[in-house]
């Protein structure tokens, strides 16, 4: 979730990169910022590839360009009247890289083991999954939730044969690319799966290196590497032979708000609760209408990204009526003024019963966007008399403080839960950051439990967009100002002129440039 950055680089990196011109049909990559190379290896138990693409493992159902829902190991699936019971079908013909048949044993057993191991795909929902026979598997649930087939697309399948604490390290599976070697550090190395039942890729090895942003645009430039994953503030840059593509996401910023006065309350793991600010509707409400966000964009993001205003604006799930004009200042003041928030000693901040309208606001000290997006949000802050102390800290270190200090954050999945288990008042869960702002709204929370429990999509759209604003409340800012969403981001890639990546998937928090590499080619070709 957090989608830390990491700036490190190992010296023979750009040593051991295979150059583009080794072969048409070969592809050396440079794409790790937001994927990254991954602690417990190509395990999609443990968290590799969860709702994106595994390249090693198949999925029961992926997402194509336009967000629909398409099979990949299914055939069909069914539910029980009750919503309790799911029933995949799975293809007869797919066979794992040691040319073991995969089945629905394997399937029930990946869903059962992830749901153990307490992963970053949520399966509390989910009892037990069952195969009824070699190409049948059933999911049992607890509860009726309509979001599970999410699940469902989230988690690559493994074989039961050959899986162990290991497996990560060496890993088999079913997918378009089988595993050859990883080099810790540096390298992670696929071919092609001659047995694949799909498309067959136009690539026949890929190479996959890890390295920070700055080291992938001089490996780009360098020749070494056919596409590269590059920060925004490279946007303008130009390489002979070489082009930058923009990705729009789903991936949005936004700032958490405690919601509770700081009382001395402590969380179950000895953290203050609470902020004396934050907690003060008029302060919430203020940001949101005063700052203006496209000036955010512009500056901190160098114009790669879109306003965002309620954390989901784009998704079919998100509310139009929820959206507001921003970058005003007059309302702005006329927030805090009628909230009992005035400069009484002329040093620009207001204040309230004595209490000045000031918070640190907290970032990962890694992402980078994310400094850049709370310093512009410091001075956008100050024109209305709110001030915004920035520190960048690490994940553990913000752990700690997430109860009692705004966080900048990021989310932009296409699971609708997302909305459900930040603004939920049951679904507090500090692990995993789950309401960690403990909002609770009787009537949000009836709209959600609605939208999750619902079959039909457009009764469940409809009350998800309500649980943001329906006129009277609701988690946005129209509403209980909960959180400050500010934008969108884009993802930079610079890659070879001749390079064609089809219609890219949506991109999600994280991003999911492998999601449609099957399309990938050379022009001409």
């Amino acid at each position: 979730m957090s989608g830390c950055v990491s700036n490190s680089t190992q010296s023979s990196e750009l040593d051991s990169a295979s150059s583009s011109e080794s072969g048409s049909d070969e592809l050396v990559t440079a794409v790790g910022t937001h994927g990254g190379e991954p602690e417990a290896g190509f395990d999609p138990i443990k968290g590799w590839g969860n709702s994106r693409e595994p390249l090693v493992q198949s999925t029961l159902f992926k997402r194509d360009s336009q967000a629909n829902l398409i099979n990949d190991l299914a055939t069909n699936y069914m539910v029980s009247s009750d919503g309790l019971e799911w029933t995949v079908t799975i293809r007869n013909d797919v066979k794992f890289h040691d040319g073991e048949p995969l089945t629905a044993e394997d399937v029930a057993f990946t869903f059962n083991t992830a749901a153990k191991a307490g992963g970053n795909v949520d399966l509390s929902i989910m009892e037990k999954a069952v195969a009824v026979d070699n190409y049948n598997v059933k999911f049992d649930l607890n509860d009726p939730q309509s979001t599970f087939i999410n699940r469902l697309i989230a988690i690559g399948i493994v074989p039961e044969h050959a899986y162990s604490d290991s497996y990560g390290q060496n890993p088999i599976g079913s997918g378009p690319y089988r595993f050859v070697q990883w080099d810790k550090g540096q390298q992670a190395i696929f071919e092609a799966n001659p047995d694949y039942y799909g498309q067959k890729p136009y690539f026949k090895k890929l190479t996959m290196l890890f390295m920070g942003s700055d080291s992938a645009f001089a490996a780009a430039k360098a020749g070494k590497v056919d596409i590269a994953e590059i920060p925004v503030s490279y946007a303008n840059q130009k390489v002979d032979g070489m082009k930058i593509v923009s990705l729009e996401s789903i991936d949005a910023r936004g700032i958490s708000f405690p919601l509770q006065a700081n009382t001395g309350k402590k969380s179950e793991n000895g953290y203050a609760i609470g902020n004396n600010v934050t907690s003060d509707l008029a302060i919430r409400k203020a940001l949101n209408f005063g700052i203006d966000r496209q000036n955010l964009i512009n500056g901190a993001l160098n114009g790669q990204g879109r306003e965002e205003f309620t954390g989901v604006d784009k998704l079919p799930w998100g509310n139009k009526e929820a959206i507001f004009q921003d970058g005003d200042l007059e309302t702005a003041k006329k927030i805090l003024s009628e909230g009992g928030w005035t400069d009484t000693d002329g040093d620009g901040i207001v204040e309230k019963n004595g209490v000045k309208a000031e918070f640190t606001l907290l970032y990962s000290a890694t992402a980078l966007d994310r400094q850049a997006l709370a310093v512009s949000l410091s001075e956008e802050a100050r024109k209305f008399g709110i001030n915004i102390k920035v520190e960048g800290k690490s994940w553990d270190q913000i752990d700690t403080l997430s109860h009692s200090t705004p966080v900048l954050f990021g989310y932009g999945s296409l699971d609708p839960t997302e909305i459900y288990l930040r603004y939920h008042s049951k679904s507090y869960d500090p692990s995993n950051y789950n309401n960690i702002i403990m909002y609770n709204n009787p009537v949000v929370d009836n709209y959600l439990k609605t939208a999750i429990t619902s079959f039909d999509e457009d009764t469940a759209n409809r009350n998800w967009q309500l649980a943001a604003w329906d006129g009277t409340t609701g988690f946005s800012a129209k509403g209980d100002a909960t959180w400050l969403w500010m934008a969108t981001i884009n993802y930079l890639y610079i890659m070879d002129d001749d390079l064609d990546i089809g219609t890219p998937r949506i991109q999600p928090h994280g991003a999911n440039i492998f999601g449609n590499i099957l399309e990938w080619k050379r022009k001409g070709n």
